[in-house]
C-alpha cells in the first residue's frame, strides 16, 4: 500500500496486492492477452506497444488493447486502451461488475499498465483521463535502444526539455524527461515494483529472471514490425 506526503504533491494510491501478486498478474497478462494482440498488430503495420487497464481490488482486467497506428496516428497503445475503455457503460458499486469489456469503474479504481514507459502524449492521456497509478516493462531507452524507435526520447527533449537559466548542455541532459511522481499520477517499471517487494535475493532474481523472459517475447514483435517497416507497409504513422 502506498501513501502520499504533502511535499510530493503524488496521488495517494491504495493498492490491497502486494507487490509480487500485482507483477505476476502483469507479467502473465501480457504474455497470454496483451503480445497475441500485437502479433497481430505488428503484422499490419501497427508498433509493439500494448497497454491494459486493471482493477484495483481484484486484479482483474478490465481493458486489454495494443497500437492501432494503421488507422490512426495517435492510436498509440495506451490511447487506444483508454479509448476502449471510455466507450464502456459505468459499472454500479457490484464487484460482480467487475468484468472485462462490459463495464467501466472510476479510473482512481484502477492500475493502468503499459509494455513500454508512456509517451508525452500517453503520459497526457494518461493524465487526463484520471489514472493515479501505471507501471511498464521497457524504458524509453529499451524502446530506442532494443526497437530502433527513438521518438519518445526525442519528442520530449526537442519539446518539452527547456533550457533554464544557468544550464549547460551536460546539466540540461541530466534533467529527467518528466516527473515519475507528481500530484497526478506515479508511474515506475516493473523493476522498480520487484524492488519494493521484501525478498531474499535468490527470490528476487527468480522474478528478474522472468521479467526478462517475458521481455524476451518481444524480439521476434520487433523484427515483425522493422521488416514491414523496410518493406513499406501501410500505416498512418509519420514516426515509424
Amino acid at each position: 500500500m502506498e501513501s502520499t506526503d504533502s511535499s510530493s504533491g503524488a496521488p495517494t494510491t491504495t493498492t490491497t496486492k502486494d507487490p509480487i501478486t500485482l507483477l505476476s498478474t502483469i507479467l502473465r497478462l501480457t504474455e497470454e492477452r496483451i503480445i497475441p494482440l500485437t502479433r497481430a498488430g505488428v503484422s499490419s503495420g501497427s508498433k509493439l506497444f500494448g497497454a491494459a487497464i486493471l482493477s484495483r481490488s481484484s486484479l482483474r482486467p478490465l481493458t486489454v488493447s495494443t497500437n492501432n497506428e494503421r488507422e490512426s496516428p495517435l492510436l498509440h497503445g495506451e490511447i487506444n486502451c483508454i479509448q476502449q475503455y471510455f466507450t464502456l457503460p459505468p459499472a454500479s458499486s457490484s464487484p460482480e461488475e467487475e468484468k472485462e469489456g462490459q463495464y467501466r469503474i472510476p479510473t482512481k479504481d484502477t492500475i493502468f499498465f503499459a509494455t513500454h514507459e508512456p509517451c508525452s502524449l500517453c503520459l497526457s492521456g494518461i493524465t487526463w483521463a484520471g489514472f493515479n497509478e501505471f507501471y511498464y516493462l521497457f524504458t524509453y531507452e529499451d524502446s530506442r535502444d532494443l526497437f530502433a524507435i527513438p521518438y519518445d526520447i526525442e519528442i520530449l527533449e526537442e519539446v518539452f526539455r527547456v533550457k533554464a537559466p544557468g544550464d549547460t548542455e551536460t546539466s540540461l541532459k541530466e534533467r529527467p524527461l518528466y516527473n515519475r511522481r507528481n500530484k497526478f499520477f506515479t508511474g515506475r517499471s516493473l523493476v522498480e515494483l520487484l524492488e519494493e517487494a521484501m525478498l531474499p535475493e535468490e527470490e528476487r532474481e527468480k522474478w528478474r529472471g522472468e521479467i526478462d523472459r517475458v521481455k524476451g517475447l518481444y524480439n521476434g514483435l520487433s523484427e515483425t514490425y522493422q521488416e514491414g517497416k523496410r518493406g513499406g507497409v501501410e500505416s498512418a504513422s509519420v514516426w515509424k
